[in-house]
């Protein structure tokens, strides 16, 4: 009975020492949020292919929010980048279902397109405009004129090539 209760308290004071060992806190640093948009190929349909490499994604270590558009292929996802990095994701979406279905690469980046002053007086005055920049134009509820996104390069390129 005595040998039971030193092997008793030997095993409490074991465990009373090992658990209230303090443990290594990791630093934690503040959300660095980056964007990236992934072309992926391979997708055959939405509910299958497209939904679950999302489901997948969101469920990943360092990704905020990801959302993928069949229809364009793309995935659109926000990554904490002290976690993850745009390489890592790209391995990820394309080790996927053993990583013969999908192959994602980085989209590129969609230029802005801006009109020069000129183009845009052109465009507003309705008098001296052409038919094509007539159509591209529209007046907001408060009576101002403004051109439409699409037209804006028609209009900025039509100035371009004069």
């Amino acid at each position: 009975m005595k040998i039971q209760k030193i092997l008793f308290s030997f095993a409490l004071a074991c465990f009373l020492l090992i658990g209230c060992k303090n443990e290594v806190k990791k630093e934690k640093l503040p959300v660095q949020k980056e964007n990236v948009s992934l072309a992926i190929s391979g997708m055959t349909c939405e509910i299958g292919c497209a939904k679950t490499i999302q489901s997948k994604l969101s469920k990943k270590e360092g990704v905020i929010d990801a959302k993928v558009v069949f229809t364009d292929s793309i995935a659109n996802i926000a990554f904490d980048a002290n976690t993850t990095s745009k390489e890592d994701l790209v391995a990820f979406v394309s080790g996927i279902a053993g990583g013969e279905l999908y192959k994602a690469s980085i989209a590129p980046k969609k230029v802005a397109h801006t009109c020069t002053e000129d183009c845009k007086e052109t465009c507003q005055n309705k008098t001296t405009a052409t038919e094509t920049e007539k159509a591209c134009c529209s007046v907001n509820e408060d009576g101002t004129t403004f051109c439409k996104e699409d037209c804006k390069m028609a209009c900025c390129a039509d100035k371009i090539a004069a």
